[in-house]
């Protein structure tokens, strides 16, 4: 016997993202289904907890944490696995320095630096306690049809959900979006992003750093305590080698990369490594199909942005939603084509802004190398521009 359900709103994906969206729309009075695959986003052992640190960390924005304060996520979490941003400090190739205050730019901070699993362990809580809401974990997708009036989900075990709108939240390698139709040839960065988390001899203070070299980009963010996480974009070829490196040898090599600013470093999480993209689609909406997050679009890491986007993503569907007013259906056209409008630019911009930046300080042509430490310095020294630059990122 084939089960068949019926669902305003089908979310396929429960990271970060598409738990965030199904969170926002909890008093929308819409019928909500969530499909994940994977069961470790639920253990309970996937909690931040102990001496052990997530090697997947994000600066999550204020206008983010609002998002989730909103959803009652933020309230989850552990403060004392939190830190602040007060300060941002990025440095150039030749000792050119941009950097941002949180005292400068009027607010509580520049972002909150927190882990992976912390975050997704309290979407979760609220999730499993969401009354409009059917969790299908884990569980995969095996086809998607699409009609005018609905889409049929039909999942491996043989049940089929129907739904109105089909959100995509499913990653960079997204099943929905080639389901939908939507594609476009992704570009290769040709590097990799090298994380791991360290222990330091000096304190952060509650300040990122990052500094442009011609071969890399390296950040290093803080952590509560003597703590800090790095991620490190390299090329793909570099990228081997560093994660074959002895922990000593690595972290004498961070240290000097980072110009012994937090003095001696000892390693506390393994690295690991993922590649890097860039993917522009031409939409992120099909009929009775929405994309957000990782699905939607990729982009650098260098500005710590990719998350945020992402929530940006949800929190903006989630008004539409909320906001359609007699509007039953809500996989209409027209709010799906709003939606996109509404992100357009913002996407736009975080992407050309990475893929500027990138290209821009990994090269060796002389003229560009003192027009872009010119540049950094010269913004220093200009508060209204440097307020203009970091007030998108602050949203």
């Amino acid at each position: 016997m084939i089960l068949r359900m019926k669902f305003d709103v089908v979310i396929i994906g429960g990271g970060l993202v598409g738990a965030s969206l199904a969170a926002a729309l909890k008093h929308s009075g819409l019928s909500l289904a969530l499909v994940e695959s994977q069961p470790s986003l639920i253990r309970e052992d996937a909690r931040a907890s102990g001496a052990d640190w997530d090697s997947r960390i994000y600066a999550i924005s204020p206008g983010s944490r609002s998002f989730l304060e909103q959803s009652g996520a933020w309230s989850l979490l552990d403060a004392g696995r939190i830190v602040a941003v007060e300060e941002m400090r990025v440095f150039g190739d030749t000792g050119a320095k941009l950097d941002f205050s949180a005292y400068q730019m009027g607010v509580a901070e520049l972002a909150c630096i927190l882990e992976n699993r912390a975050l997704q362990h309290a979407l979760w809580q609220v999730l499993q306690a969401q009354e409009n809401l059917t969790l299908l974990h884990p569980e995969r997708c095996a086809s998607l049809q699409f009609a005018d009036d609905a889409a049929a989900l039909t999942l491996e075990d043989g049940r089929t959900l129907s739904a109105k709108l089909i959100v995509g939240a499913d990653g960079r390698d997204s099943w929905v979006r080639n389901q939908a139709g939507i594609s476009a040839a992704p570009v290769d960065y040709q590097q990799h992003g090298v994380v791991a988390n360290f222990s330091t001899e000096l304190p952060h203070r509650g300040i990122a750093y990052q500094w442009f070299q011609p071969d890399g980009i390296l950040a290093l963010l803080p952590l509560p305590g003597n703590r800090v996480s790095m991620v490190w974009s390299v090329g793909a070829r570099r990228a081997v080698p560093l994660l074959a490196l002895s922990h000593e040898e690595l972290c004498a090599q961070v240290a000097a990369a980072s110009e012994h600013t937090l003095g001696n470093l000892q390693l506390i999480t393994p690295p690991a490594a993922f590649p890097l993209r860039l993917l522009v689609l031409p939409r992120i909406s099909a009929p009775r199909v929405a994309l957000v997050g990782d699905a939607a679009h990729n982009m650098h890491p260098l500005a710590g942005q990719g998350v945020n986007t992402g929530f940006r993503d949800a929190r903006q569907l989630a008004q539409i939603l909320l906001e359609r007013g007699a509007q039953d259906d809500c996989g209409d056209a027209q709010l799906l084509r709003r939606y996109e409008r509404k992100r357009k630019e913002d996407i736009y911009t975080m992407q050309a802004t990475t893929y500027g930046l990138k290209h821009l300080f990994n090269n060796d042509v002389p003229l560009l190398r003192a027009v872009r430490n010119l540049g950094l310095n010269a913004t220093n020294r200009i508060i209204p521009l440097k307020k203009m630059l970091m007030q998108h990122a602050l949203n």
